[in-house]
């Protein structure tokens, strides 16, 4: 099959873009999916509070969260991509989308020239699109759509990501498209993303959670990272405690273990997780609900802490000391 026509240029993340052979850096984890980012000449049009890319952000215009993403040939990136799937390094590609008006159409074209070549997994991160959109997508070949909420309530929405700081944004219409990507891509196939440390509670964020895990679609979990010349530069990032908590919460919610009517809360504080003693005794010795969540085969390396730093989501399984340091973190929740 011959190669469609893709952009001319791609933005990869640092670790993507060392696996790929593009560039050389050193990897204290090595990534399992391929992230990529959609290039423009200019930022995004929407304007998030916490994003690098944002409308009015004044960071460095090759950041998202705290990872650099330098620009590449496109031709170039599709032809490593290809090679690293064969060669068993890589299992998934991801593709980040900003918002400006050509968006789509680069989405497609790159989306049919990797499939003309490859058979890796494709997901799509990207704003609400129409139920069309999202068909051609799937027709071209991509396997999963992310489409991030980031935060669980309207008013944070709003806030954050909506009119009230000068966003294109609806909570209503995200949730109508997440609704309308499960129809098209199956139960299991779509993923929000869920940031913690923004302005919300425990409770909200599971009761999200909760939401998401009811409809089909699978909330990833993140820790909110500052980052210089965002809106939300001088917020910090939420207790370590408080994030092992909610990921504990995550992982019995989206592996059916318990529901979020069977927690409870005191004051928006998470207390109790209900009668699941063994259960949690078991997930926390597994290692399993402090992994980075998201599409399969996503790690995520380093994408919201430092090495050597605090470790929100693993990249890997961790460690029997890692475990007994969780176990410390987490407390004596049950």
């Amino acid at each position: 099959m011959s190669k469609e026509n893709p952009p001319e240029k791609i933005r990869v993340s640092i670790g993507s873009a060392a696996i790929l052979g593009l560039t050389h850096c050193r990897l204290d984890a090595e990534p399992t999916t391929i992230y990529l980012m959609t290039y423009s000449q200019k930022r995004c049009v929407a304007n998030c509070a916490f994003c690098p890319q944002a409308r009015m952000s004044k960071s460095r215009a090759d950041m998202l969260s705290r990872i650099s993403w330098p620009v590449f040939r496109t031709g170039d990136v599709i032809n490593e991509i290809e090679k690293a799937f064969i060669g068993g390094r890589i299992k998934r590609v991801c593709i980040q989308a900003l918002n400006y008006p050509t968006v789509f159409e680069d989405l497609l074209r790159f989306v049919k020239s990797v499939r003309s070549v490859s058979d890796v997994a494709i997901s799509v991160s990207c704003q609400p699109l129409g139920r069309k959109e999202m068909i051609e997508l799937a027709k071209a070949g991509v396997n999963r759509v992310s489409i991030a909420l980031d935060v669980p309530t309207r008013e944070l929405f709003e806030k954050i990501k909506g009119s009230l700081n000068r966003g294109p944004y609806s909570w209503e219409k995200h949730l109508r498209a997440l609704r309308n990507a499960v129809a098209i891509f199956g139960k299991g196939s779509v993923t929000t993303h869920l940031i913690m440390g923004i302005g919300e509670s425990e409770e909200s964020l599971v009761r999200m959670i909760q939401w998401c895990s009811d409809n089909g679609v699978y909330p990833a979990l993140f820790a909110f990272t500052p980052i210089p010349g965002t809106a939300m530069e001088a917020y910090p990032s939420p207790p370590i405690g408080v994030y092992r908590r909610v990921q504990m919460a995550q992982y019995l919610i989206t592996h059916g273990i318990a529901k979020y009517s069977d927690m409870t809360f005191k004051e928006g504080k998470l207390v109790t997780f209900g009668d699941l003693k063994e259960d949690v005794h078991r997930a926390i010795e597994s290692g399993e609900p402090f992994r980075t969540s998201g599409c399969p085969d996503c790690n995520r390396p380093f994408y919201n802490e430092r090495p050597g730093g605090t470790i929100y989501n693993y990249p890997r399984k961790p460690s029997l000391e890692e475990i007994g340091e969780i176990k410390k973190e987490i407390g004596a929740i049950s």
